[in-house]
């Protein structure tokens, strides 16, 4: 178990059976009273995004989570499908784990996957995706800070 005081950005706990990875983090100390500590926490098995206050000195589970090599396949309408390029295991997770992440995926794509007690919970995109612009806007006369032709 770890204290609240301890967690920072990206820090992945367990509590009232429920995994959370912290998104942004405040610790806040008034006057003469104990501190409070704001976090904003995404739910790693439904992608809910929460937000708590914690007081100084609560504690919550720390987890470790196993870290492994993914293979982006295919879309099939309402599940992104994956391969475990270790086990060649394949899996499916939901949009709503998946969140923004779903508008950069490209077939074939190699990726960071998160495991926690075997099953996957969350993906990480590499740093860098090469994406293709399709069509875009035409630029007019004024949309430019420094003027256009």
């Amino acid at each position: 178990m770890i204290g609240v005081e301890d967690l920072r950005k990206g820090v992945t706990f367990e509590q009232g059976g429920d995994l959370f990875r912290v998104l942004d983090y405040h610790h806040i100390k008034m006057g003469r009273g104990s501190a409070t500590i704001r976090t904003k926490l995404r739910n790693l098995r439904t992608g809910a995004t929460v937000e708590r206050t914690w007081q100084s000195g609560n504690r919550v589970n720390d987890i470790r989570l196993e870290q492994h090599t993914a293979q982006y396949m295919y879309f099939d309408g309402d599940l992104y499908h994956f391969m475990d390029t270790e086990t060649f295991d394949q899996f499916s997770l939901p949009a709503t784990i998946l969140g923004d992440a779903v508008n950069f995926l490209q077939e074939n794509m190699i990726m960071e996957l998160s495991r926690y007690e075997g099953d996957p919970v969350s993906i990480e995109l590499p740093t860098t995706v090469d994406l293709k612009v399709i069509e875009t806007a035409p630029g007019f006369k004024g949309d430019t800070a420094a003027g256009g032709t």
